[in-house]
C-alpha cells in the first residue's frame, strides 16, 4: 500500500497554453529529491478537464518514462463518461502507470447505484489498482461512505482520495474499513491539505496534496511525522504550512498554486481557459503564506 505524500502535480504550460514537458521533468526531479512518495499526473490540479485525450496520454507517458521507477506514478483517468474512463484507464495501464485516480463523474450527478456501477465497470474492465476520488465541491456528486465500502470489496479498488475535508466523515470511513473483513488493505488518503494531518493521525494513509507542489520537503516531513504518531513534529510543520493549505484555494485550484510556482521560478504562466491567472488582489495574501512557510 502506497503511503505518505503524493503530489497532485500541476501541468506546466508555456504562456500560450501548450505543454511544457521540460518544466514537468524539472518538477519531477524536485519531488524525487524531496522524497515525495508518489506523483499524481493529470488529476484535476493538473487541468485534466482542459487537456485533450492525446495530451492526457502524452503527460502520463512522459511522467512514467522520466520517473523510471524512482517513485510511484498515479494517473488521473476519471471522466463523467464511463466508457471514456475505461479508455483512459486502459491507456494508463499500457503506458506503465502504477495506479489510476478516478474522479467521481461530474455534472451528470449519478445516484449512488450509478456511482457503484460506474466504478465497478472500470475496475472490471482494467486490471490496475484504482483509487476513488471524491471531491463534491467540484463535481456536484458525493460518493457516500456506504458506496465507498461497497466498492472497496472489489480487489483492484485499493483506496480513496477524500477531498470532503470532513474529519467526522473520514473517521467513520477509517473505522468501518478496518472492521470490514472483506476489504483488507484499503488506503484512505486526504485530498484536503488543511485537514490532511488530522486524518493521518486518525488512521489515514497519506495525502494527495496541492501544497506539496510548493513545499514538497516539508509536506513529506509532515506526513512522515503524522504517520509515525509524532504529533508534536507533525503539528509544528503543519502550522508553518497552514496558511498555504488555506490560501491555495482562495480562488479555484490550480490558479493560486500555479501563480505561486511561477513566482518561485518553477513554471511559466501558462494556464488553460476557463482558468485564468490569479487575481492581483490576492497576490500579497499568497506572498504572506509563502513567507510563513519560509519558502521565500
Amino acid at each position: 500500500m502506497l503511503q505518505g505524500c503524493i503530489v497532485a502535480i500541476v501541468t506546466p504550460m508555456f504562456d500560450d497554453g501548450s505543454l511544457d514537458l521540460v518544466a514537468l521533468r524539472a518538477l519531477i526531479d524536485l519531488h524525487i529529491k524531496a522524497g515525495t512518495d508518489g506523483i499524481c499526473i493529470v488529476g484535476t490540479t493538473g487541468e485534466s478537464p482542459t487537456v485533450d485525450v492525446a495530451e492526457h496520454c502524452e503527460l502520463i507517458k512522459a511522467t512514467v518514462e522520466y520517473v523510471n521507477g524512482r517513485c510511484k506514478v498515479i494517473a488521473g483517468t476519471g471522466a463523467n463518461s464511463t466508457s471514456e474512463a475505461i479508455e483512459l484507464t486502459a491507456k494508463a495501464k499500457t503506458l506503465g502507470a502504477d495506479a489510476c485516480l478516478l474522479v467521481a463523474p461530474y455534472y451528470n450527478k449519478p445516484s449512488q447505484e450509478g456511482l457503484y456501477q460506474h466504478y465497478a465497470a472500470v475496475a472490471n474492465a482494467v486490471d490496475i489498482p484504482q483509487i476513488l476520488y471524491n471531491v463534491p465541491s467540484r463535481t456536484g456528486c458525493d460518493i457516500s461512505n456506504d458506496t465507498v465500502l461497497r466498492l472497496a470489496k472489489i480487489k483492484n479498488v485499493v483506496g480513496i482520495k477524500d477531498a470532503t475535508g470532513g474529519i467526522e466523515r473520514g473517521t467513520d470511513l477509517i473505522l468501518r474499513a478496518k472492521s470490514t473483513p472483506e476489504i483488507g488493505d484499503f488506503a484512505i488518503y486526504s485530498g484536503d491539505d488543511a485537514t490532511g494531518m488530522a486524518l493521518m493521525l486518525l488512521g489515514g494513509h497519506g495525502v494527495i496534496s496541492v501544497t506539496a507542489n510548493i513545499a514538497p520537503k516539508l509536506m513529506r516531513e509532515m506526513c512522515v511525522a503524522a504517520l509515525s504518531g509524532n504529533v508534536k513534529t507533525a503539528c509544528e510543520i503543519n502550522a508553518k504550512l497552514f496558511a498555504l493549505h488555506q490560501k491555495l484555494f482562495i480562488e479555484p485550484n490550480p490558479m493560486p498554486v500555479k501563480w505561486v510556482m511561477q513566482q518561485m521560478g518553477l513554471i511559466k504562466s501558462g494556464i488553460r481557459l476557463p482558468m485564468v491567472n490569479l487575481s492581483e488582489q490576492y497576490h500579497e495574501v499568497l506572498r504572506a503564506a509563502m513567507r510563513q512557510a519560509e519558502i521565500v
